[in-house]
């Protein structure tokens, strides 16, 4: 047998029918006025300069799960303390970031609102 007769060309493959639809979605942030113009800055451009450096990681977490968020119970997630706050900010909440400082917003309807980055207590 020569080498040629051992090299059978195998049937081309075609590719599978299309058997599914596959939709995109744009998702429209939540997220619509912030209070402290760093962590806008932030949350837009990725720029630290208005937020502590060591804050960073966690406040991006936080801030994608509010951008994200169809209601405040949504921010509810164990070890970020969320809570309703009181007195003159009653109707806002609070999530923990790192000792005395919190995230704390607001909704309007569907989209969080006054978004701040407080050092409290």
């Amino acid at each position: 047998m020569h080498a040629a007769e051992l090299i059978k060309p195998s049937a081309r493959l075609l590719p599978a029918p299309l058997t599914s639809v596959y939709r995109c979605y744009t998702i429209i942030g939540v997220i619509k006025t912030f209070q402290h113009k760093g962590l806008a800055a932030f949350f837009e451009k990725g720029s630290k300069a208005g937020i502590r450096p060591d804050h960073a990681s966690k406040l991006a977490r936080q801030l994608r799960r509010l951008d994200e968020a169809a209601s405040p119970s949504d921010m509810n997630i164990p070890g970020w303390r969320m809570h309703p706050l009181s007195g003159a900010l009653a109707g806002h909440y609070a999530v923990w970031v790192s000792g005395n400082w919190r995230l704390t917003f607001a909704f309007e309807g569907a989209h969080a609102v006054l978004v701040d980055y407080q050092d409290y207590h």
